[in-house]
């Protein structure tokens, strides 16, 4: 199943200085996050995707009967320090293995 949202958001990353530099180097940045709790562990990171706030220009979710980690693939645009912010951010939530960026 696949679900795509495209709304407006006011979040800002609190890391880089937000000047004209970190705008203009921003762009879609695709990451696949990695857990092994199930239907759960997907819902808690896309609980945590759309508390962040940002555009998702995709977001798909696999998860399958009998196969131990199921995923969330999501792309926002980032700058390169955004972008390990994210995979920081979500290293740390409970049940997350991977992020993996593309």
């Amino acid at each position: 199943m696949s679900i795509t949202v495209d709304r407006p958001t006011t979040f800002s990353f609190p890391a880089g200085s937000g000047g004209a530099a970190d705008i203009a180097s921003r762009m879609p940045r695709r990451h696949t996050v990695v857990t092994g709790d199930g239907m759960s562990g997907v819902m808690q990171i896309a609980a945590a995707l759309q508390g962040c706030g940002r555009t998702l220009r995709e977001f798909c979710v696999d998860v399958r009967e009998g196969v131990a980690y199921s995923s969330v693939t999501c792309t926002m645009s980032m700058t390169p320090a955004e972008a390990d912010d994210f995979s920081h951010g979500m290293l740390a939530l409970p049940g997350v293995m991977a992020v993996d960026p593309y």
